[in-house]
Protein backbone atom coordinates (compact mmCIF):
# COMPACT_ATOMS: atom_id res chain seq x y z
CA UNK A 1 0.00 0.00 0.00
CA UNK A 2 1.18 3.49 -0.88
CA UNK A 3 0.24 6.74 0.80
CA UNK A 4 0.38 9.85 -1.35
CA UNK A 5 0.18 13.36 0.13
CA UNK A 6 0.14 16.51 -2.01
CA UNK A 7 -0.07 20.21 -1.32
CA UNK A 8 0.50 23.42 -3.26
CA UNK A 9 1.78 26.81 -2.21
CA UNK A 10 1.13 29.99 -4.19
CA UNK A 11 2.47 33.51 -3.77
CA UNK A 12 -0.73 35.55 -3.86
CA UNK A 13 0.51 38.60 -5.75
CA UNK A 14 2.70 36.90 -8.34
CA UNK A 15 0.81 33.62 -8.72
CA UNK A 16 4.11 31.73 -8.60
CA UNK A 17 3.50 28.26 -7.25
CA UNK A 18 5.19 25.06 -6.22
CA UNK A 19 3.98 21.77 -4.88
CA UNK A 20 5.11 19.24 -2.37
CA UNK A 21 4.63 15.54 -2.90
CA UNK A 22 5.21 12.99 -0.17
CA UNK A 23 5.01 9.27 -0.91
CA UNK A 24 5.16 6.77 1.96
CA UNK A 25 5.65 3.05 1.35
CA UNK A 26 7.08 0.35 3.63
CA UNK A 27 8.30 2.95 6.15
CA UNK A 28 10.25 4.75 3.38
CA UNK A 29 9.52 8.33 2.36
CA UNK A 30 10.01 9.87 -1.06
CA UNK A 31 9.88 13.66 -1.15
CA UNK A 32 9.48 15.89 -4.19
CA UNK A 33 9.28 19.65 -4.74
CA UNK A 34 8.09 20.83 -8.14
CA UNK A 35 7.91 24.32 -9.64
CA UNK A 36 4.45 24.96 -11.08
CA UNK A 37 3.20 27.39 -13.71
CA UNK A 38 -0.17 27.82 -12.02
CA UNK A 39 -1.93 31.16 -11.81
CA UNK A 40 -3.89 30.55 -8.63
CA UNK A 41 -3.96 28.18 -5.69
CA UNK A 42 -6.85 26.03 -7.00
CA UNK A 43 -5.01 25.29 -10.24
CA UNK A 44 -1.86 24.62 -8.23
CA UNK A 45 -3.67 22.13 -5.97
CA UNK A 46 -5.01 20.21 -8.98
CA UNK A 47 -1.58 20.27 -10.60
CA UNK A 48 0.00 19.00 -7.36
CA UNK A 49 -2.42 16.07 -7.33
CA UNK A 50 -1.74 15.27 -10.98
CA UNK A 51 2.04 15.46 -10.54
CA UNK A 52 1.80 13.32 -7.42
CA UNK A 53 0.07 10.51 -9.26
CA UNK A 54 2.47 10.77 -12.19
CA UNK A 55 5.43 10.41 -9.85
CA UNK A 56 3.72 7.64 -7.91
CA UNK A 57 3.35 5.60 -11.11
CA UNK A 58 7.17 5.29 -11.14
CA UNK A 59 7.03 3.51 -7.76
CA UNK A 60 3.70 1.68 -7.67
CA UNK A 61 2.19 -0.93 -9.98
CA UNK A 62 -1.31 -1.72 -11.21
CA UNK A 63 -1.67 -4.17 -8.32
CA UNK A 64 -1.09 -1.54 -5.64
CA UNK A 65 -3.60 0.22 -3.41
CA UNK A 66 -3.14 3.96 -2.97
CA UNK A 67 -4.39 6.12 -0.13
CA UNK A 68 -4.38 9.69 -1.44
CA UNK A 69 -4.47 12.64 0.97
CA UNK A 70 -5.13 16.29 0.16
CA UNK A 71 -6.08 19.30 2.26
CA UNK A 72 -7.80 20.88 -0.74
CA UNK A 73 -11.57 20.54 -0.45
CA UNK A 74 -12.08 21.43 -4.10
CA UNK A 75 -9.70 18.70 -5.27
CA UNK A 76 -11.21 16.12 -2.94
CA UNK A 77 -14.82 17.02 -3.76
CA UNK A 78 -14.09 17.10 -7.50
CA UNK A 79 -12.48 13.67 -7.44
CA UNK A 80 -15.37 12.24 -5.44
CA UNK A 81 -17.91 13.63 -7.93
CA UNK A 82 -15.58 13.11 -10.92
CA UNK A 83 -16.64 16.60 -11.93
CA UNK A 84 -15.41 20.17 -11.54
CA UNK A 85 -17.02 23.02 -13.42
CA UNK A 86 -13.83 25.00 -14.01
CA UNK A 87 -11.26 22.23 -13.55
CA UNK A 88 -12.73 19.29 -15.47
CA UNK A 89 -9.60 18.88 -17.59
CA UNK A 90 -7.60 18.27 -14.41
CA UNK A 91 -10.21 15.89 -13.01
CA UNK A 92 -10.11 13.83 -16.21
CA UNK A 93 -6.30 13.70 -16.23
CA UNK A 94 -6.16 12.74 -12.56
CA UNK A 95 -8.83 10.06 -12.94
CA UNK A 96 -6.83 8.63 -15.85
CA UNK A 97 -3.73 8.47 -13.64
CA UNK A 98 -5.69 6.86 -10.79
CA UNK A 99 -6.89 4.09 -13.11
CA UNK A 100 -3.30 2.83 -13.26
CA UNK A 101 -3.71 1.35 -9.77
CA UNK A 102 -5.88 -1.42 -8.38
CA UNK A 103 -7.65 0.90 -5.96
CA UNK A 104 -7.33 4.57 -5.01
CA UNK A 105 -9.04 5.97 -1.95
CA UNK A 106 -9.19 9.76 -1.95
CA UNK A 107 -9.15 11.40 1.48
CA UNK A 108 -9.49 14.97 2.67
CA UNK A 109 -7.33 15.86 5.67
CA UNK A 110 -6.83 19.09 7.56
CA UNK A 111 -3.85 21.35 6.92
CA UNK A 112 -2.29 20.25 10.20
CA UNK A 113 -2.29 16.60 9.12
CA UNK A 114 -0.69 17.43 5.76
CA UNK A 115 2.41 19.12 7.14
CA UNK A 116 4.88 16.94 5.23
CA UNK A 117 3.58 17.89 1.78
CA UNK A 118 2.89 21.46 2.92
CA UNK A 119 6.46 21.96 4.13
CA UNK A 120 7.81 20.60 0.84
CA UNK A 121 5.59 23.03 -1.11
CA UNK A 122 6.83 25.98 0.97
CA UNK A 123 10.43 24.84 0.55
CA UNK A 124 9.80 24.70 -3.19
CA UNK A 125 8.67 28.34 -3.24
CA UNK A 126 11.92 29.37 -1.55
CA UNK A 127 14.02 27.14 -3.81
CA UNK A 128 12.48 28.12 -7.14
CA UNK A 129 11.70 31.80 -6.54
Amino acid sequence: MFKLYTDAATMNKSGKSSCGILIVHDKEQYQHKIKLESLDNHHAEFEACLQGFRILSKFATKDDIVLYYTDSKIVYDSLQKQYAKHYQEYVDLIMNEQQKFQLVMNNWISDTKNEGAHNLAIQGLHKFY
